[in-house]
């Protein structure tokens, strides 16, 4: 397994940190972008750079800007989307010829979508959300979903049952409109972060490593 700590240029004063984690022969990349309040190195982030590359999938994770200055408030989305960007330029200069994928948990993953809606991902073949936060918790509507029809490569949503940023019901309506283009897995019982209650009698790394069997199916397909 091959890992070490990069530096992404995003513009001529922003520099952000990365780390890239290959396995042998790899048979796809995710650029891996963080949550709203955590950044690459959060344990959730760990678990799924760590299981992908167990499962043969390469990952370039990254800090946005204002993580990387250790501040609470979320860049604005022009800075979000060019540090995107960013990421995937280096990702393929990592990656070679190998597939990419682009995508991330929640916030990450929305900007990921945002920025490809505007411009396509260079060599992006698909984008992957591990929990879309489509609305604000206790909020349903499908507002945060707008852009998605500008998306015009393959999607997977990966999304717990219980997630309190994504009512169900309201995504599936997402996923339809979408049509083709859009997929939805769904891991029973579990939140936003892919943890499920005891009372369920399942643990949250089974649950978790059942999502990221989802993951790397979906990508290998689309290879």
């Amino acid at each position: 397994m091959k890992t070490k700590t990069i530096k992404i240029f995003v513009r001529d004063d922003e520099i952000v940190s990365g780390i890239w984690l290959s396995p042998p022969k790899a048979r796809a990349c995710l650029i891996l972008a963080h949550g709203a309040g955590a950044g690459m190195t959060h344990p959730t982030m760990n678990a799924i750079a760590e299981g992908l590359a167990e499962r043969g999938i390469a990952t370039l994770r990254f800090q946005f800007p204002y993580m990387e200055k250790a501040s609470k408030r979320p860049d604005p989305p022009k800075v979000a989307i060019a540090t995107v960007r960013a990421a995937v330029e280096a990702a393929r200069k990592l990656a070679g010829k190998t597939p990419l994928f682009a995508g991330g948990k929640s916030y990450g993953g929305r900007m990921t979508s945002h920025a490809q809606s505007e411009e396509a991902l260079l060599h992006v073949r698909g984008l992957i959300f591990f929990g879309f936060p489509l609305h604000a918790a206790g909020a349903p509507s499908i507002n945060r979903a707008d852009h998605l029809d500008r998306v015009k490569i393959p999607m997977l949503f990966l999304q717990g049952s219980r997630d309190a940023l994504a009512q169900l019901t309201e995504l599936k309506r997402v996923t339809k409109r979408l049509g083709a283009r859009a997929m939805l897995k769904v891991a029973e019982d579990a939140d936003h972060s892919f943890r499920v209650p005891a009372e369920s009698g399942r643990k949250n790394s089974d649950v978790l490593a059942l999502v990221l069997d989802d993951a790397c199916e979906w990508m290998v397909i689309q290879d």
